[in-house]
């Protein structure tokens, strides 16, 4: 028996049974699943009563295939393996195909045309579902001939299957660098964290000395701090050479056939360019809404960016390189505020990083978090956690995955295994959702100890998993983070505002050694530092933004060199000068094979979002229960019910301004 075939796994809260989920049963098992939603919607279809919301729009029809193919591609990213990437790529065109054909199916969608011309009587989320259903198969050509129909499915398994080889080929060129040092000398500046970081690494490896990967908590220390300047130029370039250096993993030509691609979807269904296609469903609307924000930030962090570069030119007494800016920026961030990351981490202990994080849904909601060890989980590494309300009802099931490993992919993210939705008989499915992150790792001696930046990255993901954790929906396509691209990082970035927050750090900011809280001087001083270099950092934000829009917006083919199109699109924030083997767009993942193509932007547009969200509970205090609740029942519990920015109204009272943000980051008072 195919365990993944089973209605439900015999399981607490049915959640996944790792263990029992053998490589083998995946493909037979979504073959199985595809066949039997082939069926589903042939019932729809043959159903010979007029389309209706209930018989037509709220027929869940691929909910075994939903659950295989989570569980499968949240493996892929999280934990895979080289025989699993090939299952990959032999499972993306067949399911993108799948896909396809029902997007495609015209009596389907006849019947969906129907039920969107004379809709009858519909709550607002019926009608948002409808209105998403119908526009959702729109948006895939449903009103294309049958010969564009099918050029537009070969289209979208194409892209699907170079999504997968664009990761798998950044994976396997990340995992391949090391740099192995065995004369002491040269770890010159590097604290004791980092070393002894490299010392497990050179150990499990089976080596003397010290290990050093491409992987961020190795990478980012590194650059921050090691005083051989030829060792960091070495460090950057083996990154920022990942997939273009004319091997077997190059994903330049990957890079320019997904654009190209995307652009020729886009302009089957009518639209000049790939951005327009996109925005159409995002908060923005259109391309000249996005570049209008970007410029607004350019004018306004440009300035700041420059002055902050000449500043720290002047401290390193030379022509500032890529792999100098991290460098002598921690010795200006010493000089200025006399602090850096590891003068932190001592205080940031995962487990009570992990403690805080979770004390702070408990004070603003009232939940709780109960570690659960009969749930399985797919690593060693993972934890599992059953949450509840504050009245005792489950509320979730939370998977937490902190450090990195060859099997998994870099970066940090939040996923679901289960998505909640609230079925005919009123029973409230509760998700399953899981936060993956890639922490320092403890050593023999240390526990994992946080940088602040790491415990932004936490409260980051763990504010997408609030956003599924709270959801109240009854379908699952508007459940949780199911909402608009661009409205998705207000609830992760909210959260991020708590981390230098005085009173949030006293619940879990402890010396893990003496137990000694984080002194209030100390806090003063990360508060002080908080917007040191911020207009670096925008900028630097905004030449991601620009190089996005700059693909998408095309409307001919892409046909220049992907090293030279990359340089020109970023030239305007270029403040350091330009390597010219290097190329952010071959490992550039978010717009490549996630989901931010001409998407990029939503980060500064949320962040406009947040920072003003962020006032109100400053104002009524950061632990405000009423003002907590209010963000809950408004944005959090109602997933992509409603427009996000009647959502977001709702919440705060008014539409978000960009003075905020510049308020915060000290650009304007």
């Amino acid at each position: 028996m195919n365990i993944l075939l089973e209605p439900k796994f015999k399981t607490p809260h049915e959640t996944a049974p790792f263990s029992q989920i053998r490589l083998q049963d995946y493909e037979p098992a979504i073959i199985e699943a595809m066949k039997q939603e082939d069926e589903a919607v042939a019932a729809i279809i043959q159903n010979p009563e007029p389309p209706t919301f209930e018989n037509t729009i709220a027929v869940q029809t691929g909910e075994l295939l939903e659950r295989a193919t989570s569980l499968f591609f949240n493996l892929v990213s999280a934990n895979t393996s080289d025989e699993m990437d090939e299952l990959a790529q032999k499972l993306s065109p067949m399911l993108t195909e799948h896909y396809a054909r029902i997007m495609h199916n015209p009596e389907l969608f006849e019947r969906i045309k129907k039920v969107w011309e004379n809709p009858g009587k519909l709550t607002d989320e019926q009608q948002k579902l409808l209105q998403d259903t119908y526009e959702g198969f729109v948006r895939s050509g449903a009103l294309l001939s049958k010969e564009d129909k099918e050029k537009f499915a070969a289209i979208e398994t194409e892209l699907a299957q170079l999504g997968l080889l664009f990761s798998q080929n950044e994976l396997k060129q990340t995992n391949d660098f090391e740099l192995h040092i065995t004369n002491p000398e040269e770890l010159a500046g590097l604290p004791d964290s980092a070393k002894d970081a490299a010392t497990l690494a050179a150990k499990e490896k089976g080596k003397e000395g010290w290990l050093f990967t491409l992987h961020a908590p190795s990478y980012l220390p590194f650059l921050t701090f090691a005083d051989n300047r030829e060792l960091r130029k070495q460090m950057y370039l083996a990154k920022n050479t990942i997939c273009c250096k004319g091997d077997s993993y190059d994903n330049r030509e990957i890079v320019r056939r997904i654009v190209n691609l995307r652009q020729k979807l886009a302009s089957m269904l009518g639209y000049k360019s790939f951005a327009d296609y996109a925005l159409k469903d995002r908060m923005a609307g259109t391309a000249p809404r996005v570049n209008d924000l970007i410029e607004k930030l350019y004018e306004a962090y440009m300035p700041v960016a420059k002055a902050e570069h000449k500043e720290l030119e002047e401290l390193a007494g030379t022509t500032l390189m890529p792999w100098d800016w991290a460098y002598y920026s921690h010795k200006l961030q010493l000089k200025k505020h006399n602090i850096d990351s590891e003068m932190l981490r001592p205080y940031f202990q995962l487990q009570k990083v992990k403690d805080g994080i979770f004390g702070l849904a408990t004070k603003l909601y009232g939940i709780q978090f109960k570690p659960q060890t009969e749930i399985e989980v797919y690593h060693p590494d993972v934890q599992a956690y059953e949450v509840f309300d504050k009245d005792g009802s489950f509320l979730a099931v939370l998977y937490a995955d902190f450090f990195p490993r060859a099997s998994k992919q870099s970066g940090a993210w939040m996923t679901d295994y289960q998505e909640q939705y609230i079925d005919k008989e009123g029973n409230d499915h509760r998700p399953h959702v899981s936060i993956v992150m890639n922490f320092t790792k403890p050593t023999e001696d240390k526990p994992s100890l946080l940088t602040l930046s790491e415990v932004e990255t936490f409260l980051h993901e763990f504010g997408h998993a609030l956003h599924s954790i709270f959801s109240k929906v009854h379908y699952k396509a508007l459940s949780g983070t199911n909402v608009k691209r661009d409205f998705v990082e207000l609830p992760s970035q909210l959260m991020e505002n708590f981390a230098v927050e005085p009173e949030f750090l006293h619940t879990f900011a402890f010396h893990f050694e003496t137990g000694e809280p984080l002194p209030d001087e100390l806090i003063q001083r990360i508060r002080e530092s908080r917007n040191f270099h911020c207009g670096y950092a925008c900028t630097r934000q905004l030449s991601f933004c620009m190089l996005d829009m700059a693909y998408y917006t095309l409307t001919e083919p892409l046909t220049d060199d992907i090293m030279a199109f990359e340089r020109k699109a970023k030239s305007r924030t270029q403040l350091l000068p330009a390597i010219p083997e290097t190329n952010m767009s071959v490992q550039f993942s978010h717009i490549m094979s996630g989901g931010y193509a001409a998407g990029y932007y939503s980060y500064k547009w949320a962040e406009v979002l947040d920072a003003d969200a962020f006032s109100l509970f400053l104002e009524k205090g950061i632990f405000n229960q009423e003002t907590a609740t209010r963000f809950r029942k408004e944005i959090l519990s109602k997933g992509g019910t409603q427009d996000p920015m009647k959502l977001y109204v709702n919440f705060r009272g008014k539409e978000p301004d960009i003075k905020a943000l510049l308020k915060r980051n000290n650009i304007q008072n």
